[in-house]
């Protein structure tokens, strides 16, 4: 009879195999396109002031005032992610005012996620923030990388599970490292901060959450 030995090697593959099979409730990225007001995501929405739904140079998006437009989406998809990647697809309008907060995550426990503008003189500079508690928190702003105005971008938040790093289409502006838990279920606000202040002036025509930390070549970038 034939024997036949099996190395260490072999059963190492097998089981590591076995692992990923195993895992089908691994989360998966959350694809929000801004079509409609009363429904992002498939949750029904607060919708404050009258932003609308437009065709704002070939591409569907919802269009903010810059005054009291706004949508509550009450859902927080980074829950339970140590590591993620939001990616959002804008277009800033350089009459709005100069700090601006467009899309702001926060769970039950406080801790936020937010992406913002400053505008001045018809350009704009990134900003993003990370706040777990007042000792623990990060802020990545140069207002010295500066953006016309007027023109649609994709700009994203990559987190690791140690360090944040922001870009604009898919070129990496600012980095730093942040002690950062993963968020529990809370809220979304699009078009501005969720205490209702820093009201976003433009459009946004998409939101996506990827539960990992995309390089620069996989990140969404301007055609």
């Amino acid at each position: 009879m034939n024997s036949r030995t099996v190395s260490p090697s072999c059963v190492f593959v097998v089981l590591a195999c076995t692992a990923c099979a195993s895992t089908p409730n691994a989360p998966k990225p959350v694809h929000w396109p801004l079509s409609d007001v009363e429904n992002i995501g498939g949750h029904a929405t607060e919708v404050l002031g009258t932003p609308k739904i437009e065709s704002v140079h070939a591409e569907t998006a919802i269009v903010f005032d810059g005054r009291g437009d706004g949508i509550l989406v009450p859902a927080n998809p980074l829950a339970g992610w140590s590591r993620f990647t939001i990616e959002v697809r804008f277009r800033p309008d350089g009459s709005g005012a100069e700090e601006q907060r467009f899309l702001h995550l926060e769970d039950d426990l406080d801790r936020r996620v937010l992406i913002e503008t400053r505008v001045r003189n018809r350009q704009w500079a990134l900003d993003t923030f990370m706040f777990r508690d007042k000792d623990r928190k990060l802020t990545l702003l140069d207002r010295a990388r500066v953006h016309p105005t007027d023109q649609w971008y994709w700009v994203a938040l990559v987190f690791d599970g140690m360090r944040m790093t922001s870009y604009v289409d898919g070129v990496r502006e600012l980095e730093g490292i942040v002690s950062f838990t993963p968020m529990i279920t809370g809220r979304t606000s699009i078009g501005v901060r969720q205490n209702r202040v820093s009201w976003f002036k433009g459009s946004i025509s998409q939101v996506r959450f990827t539960p990992r930390a995309l390089t620069s070549k996989q990140l969404q970038s301007k055609p």
